[in-house]
């Protein structure tokens, strides 16, 4: 029978793991932590009976993700939740925007309405074929060229340009903050790619949560691992591919440095130079609350809103990115709010919710922001510290810490430069082959990139599959 070792057990691994387990692969999940799950593990890190995501927390791309999709987690107790509204994007003085299905954000958006349609329309209707595309490593030819040109075309774009074609302030900042998940300055070349990614999804699927926390997600991976013969072992570092037990394939769910630093001599000169230098993008800092009857946002979509931006208006936004990518904190930095328990209300307990938080900061940035983002949601939300109960508290020591992975506190495992936009984690034919026979790279740092939809993984199986390596 034909065998596999996965090395960290993150959506990623577990996503390869179980793709392998479920086609006869005799497959091992080691993983240093005493829990599974690294981005999209949850805990109660405020008060007891809260459940807070430790980190990945909306899911975008995951219900149309092929690796999801192919592994019918449903039966393993995964199950999709949706807020009334997707995002909101409230502004000083009271103008706002919010996210749902296409017509009713064009709708909400006034003048900006059919500029709002001609932009995302296309890609939001044609979405689910777009996945197909998307999700996968280039160069490949594409199932729907069509579709995938005409979104291409504006993917390119830097964010300031595409912005310009949206004529009100409302508009400008909505796609500014969903562009800003690329943690780029948005001046940058390819950063609509993420923000048109972003938006057609939740056009088209929404902005779910996972039941019970992101957790439920890779614990229906695990489940399909242990259905199929495979185990996973917690609690065991490996800090060289010679600890593992052979395998005809050994799959590294790991930030670069790390493959370099566990594949030692045997990693090809060309290989190890493209690893150490592959870079890191600016950081994150987590704020998680304990909120008495919720966060009081003036803009009263807010209240129902799934995910808040709190950045005020796009040049604002703009600035502050840009700020963070030269290495220096802004003063007013982009933060992202979530409620989750909107979603899923078993996340609270009593008038007691869970809120969830994160700013965008430069790469390692040791100082405190936990002032600095409750003044940015107190801007739009008044009286809201009155109502917090408990705080935890994520620098991006902390965050790496937590997962290695998430170098500088970089929770999307790289730069999204423009070069590492297309070709991560280094220019090859195979992104996911590390130069060593059998030997692959399957982490959010390969396509295509950070969130809990398990592609990455699935992705890095389906190469050795094909690659003949489990004939």
């Amino acid at each position: 029978m034909s065998s596999a070792v996965v090395v960290g057990a993150g959506p990623n691994g577990l996503s390869c793991a179980a793709t392998l387990a479920s086609r006869g692969v005799e497959v091992t999940v080691i993983e240093a932590a005493e829990r599974i799950g690294g981005g999209a593990r949850s805990s109660e890190l405020t008060l007891p009976g809260l459940i807070h995501d430790d980190c990945s927390a909306t899911h975008p791309l995951s219900p149309a993700s092929p690796a999801l999709l192919s592994l019918h987690l449903e039966r393993h107790g995964l199950e999709w939740a949706w807020p009334e509204v997707d995002l909101a994007h409230p502004l000083d003085g009271g103008g706002a925007a919010m996210v749902r299905s296409i017509e009713a954000t064009a709708s909400g958006l006034g003048p900006s309405g059919p500029a709002w349609r001609r932009a995302f329309g296309p890609s939001s209707r044609a979405f689910g074929e777009l996945c197909e595309d998307i999700l996968r490593p280039l160069p490949r030819l594409p199932r729907h060229p069509v579709a995938l040109v005409s979104f291409g075309l504006r993917s390119m774009l830097p964010a300031t340009l595409l912005a310009r074609t949206l004529p009100t302030p409302e508009a400008r900042a909505l796609f500014g903050g969903v562009a800003a998940h690329s943690f780029s300055p948005l001046s940058r070349p390819l950063t609509s790619a993420v923000g048109m990614v972003l938006i057609s999804a939740c056009h088209r699927f929404g902005w779910p949560v996972a039941r019970g926390g992101s957790v439920a997600i890779v614990e229906a991976l695990s489940a399909v691992i242990d259905e199929n013969g495979g185990r996973v072992e917690t609690g065991r570092p490996v800090r060289s591919l010679d600890e593992l037990p052979p395998a005809d394939a050994v799959f590294l769910d790991l930030a670069p440095g790390a493959v370099a630093d566990l594949a030692g001599a045997r990693l090809p000169d060309r290989v190890e130079r493209a690893y150490r230098r592959y870079r890191h993008g600016p950081g994150a800092f987590k704020l998680d609350l304990a909120v008495e009857g919720g966060v009081p946002w003036s803009f009263e979509p807010a209240r129902r809103a799934g995910n808040v931006h709190v950045a005020g208006s796009f040049e604002e936004l703009v600035a502050a990115e840009a700020e963070v990518n030269r290495g220096r904190m802004p003063e007013r930095p982009f933060v992202l709010v979530g409620q989750q328990y909107l979603a899923d209300p078993s996340r609270s307990h009593g008038d007691a919710h869970p809120v969830w938080a994160y700013a965008h900061i430069p790469h390692g940035y040791a100082g405190d922001v936990t002032e600095a983002m409750l003044i940015q949601i107190e801007r739009f939300a008044p009286g809201f510290r009155e109502r917090v109960l408990a705080t935890h508290v994520r620098s991006p020591a902390d965050l790496a810490a937590y997962n290695p992975n998430y170098v500088g506190g970089d929770i999307i495992n790289g730069a999204n430069t423009p070069l590492q936009s297309v070709a991560r984690p280094r220019l090859a034919a195979d992104p996911y082959a590390t130069g060593i026979p059998g030997v692959y790279i399957c982490s959010a740092a390969t396509p295509p990139g950070a969130g809990a939809h398990g592609m990455a993984g699935y992705n890095a199986a389906l190469s050795a599959l094909r690659g003949g390596r489990f004939a």
